[in-house]
């Protein structure tokens, strides 16, 4: 009898776990470390006593709840530690970690201070992760991609630093610009080249003008001919450029000319010395 009292005991217990690191991804995700062990146990349906009596603290509950997180990360890099193209590998893992922890304030929170302990972490996925991008980084500096002055620390610097501003300018709205345009700028410091990305921009709307020079939107003419340019810098810069395609066809023919010229004058001038 003690038996068949105590399975369903222990189911109740493994259910009860569930639901507390169901509603905890889910309140982590919203909040981050910031959100109260109440308002989780209140999304699980459970007190908060059955909450500590499965995790002795609100740090413990959070690293149970994005350790398959950080893993998943940890196990892509580990697949692509020996594919081609160690450079581009490279950059687009670290942009992909971005775009999804960007999206996650209890990733972004977790990798942010598992970069703030730097060499001395202690075994774990955050280790695995940070030992997994190593070797990324690695071999993109030994295919001469990544500039051979940059560490781990710099690399995690960096991760921690496009999470920040990708969630920053995330929350601007529709004046914040398409999603990854920091993590580009920012990837660019990295590479050992002096090669720049091309920014990533929004799709325009069909009945969107956008700048003939940079791109951006152009707001809407009330009068007169559509606007081409976003402002006074592009129109001033499309001026030169027009400028300088003008008086490269000038200069061309005046060269042309000028040689037509000589040609003709070395020609009258050998005749007297041919009769004579």
């Amino acid at each position: 009898m003690a038996d068949s009292g105590s399975a369903p005991s222990r189911a109740d217990a493994r259910r009860n776990r569930a639901l507390v690191l169901q509603a905890a991804r889910s309140a982590f995700e919203e909040q981050g470390l910031g959100v109260p062990l109440g308002e989780i146990a209140r999304r699980a349906g459970v007190g908060a006593g059955t909450v500590y009596r499965h995790f002795p603290s609100k740090e413990a509950l959070f690293r149970a709840s994005v350790v398959d997180r950080i893993q998943l990360f940890t196990d892509t890099a580990r697949d692509l530690a020996d594919a081609e193209d160690p450079g581009g590998v490279f950059f687009r893992f670290l942009s992909s970690v971005v775009r999804l922890a960007a999206q996650n304030n209890a990733l972004c929170d977790a990798l942010e201070a598992s970069g703030e302990t730097g060499e001395e972490m202690p075994p774990g996925p955050e280790r695995d992760f940070g030992e997994a991008l190593g070797v990324l980084l690695m071999r993109a500096q030994q295919a001469g991609a990544v500039r051979p002055d940059v560490d781990l620390g710099d690399v995690r610097a960096v991760l921690v630093g496009c999470m920040s501003m990708e969630r920053r300018r995330s929350g601007a709205g529709g004046t914040a610009g398409a999603p990854g345009r920091m993590t580009v700028l920012m990837c660019d410091g990295l590479r050992a080249s002096r090669t720049v990305t091309k920014l990533p921009t929004q799709a325009p709307d069909r009945n969107e003008t956008r700048c003939e020079v940079c791109a951006g939107p152009v707001a809407a003419a009330r009068t007169g001919r559509p606007a081409r340019y976003c402002g006074a810098a592009c129109r001033q810069k499309a001026h030169r450029a027009r400028e300088r395609a003008r008086r490269v066809p000038q200069a061309s023919a005046g060269t042309e000319n000028a040689r037509l010229t000589e040609s003709a004058r070395l020609t009258e001038g050998g005749r007297p010395e041919e009769s004579a």
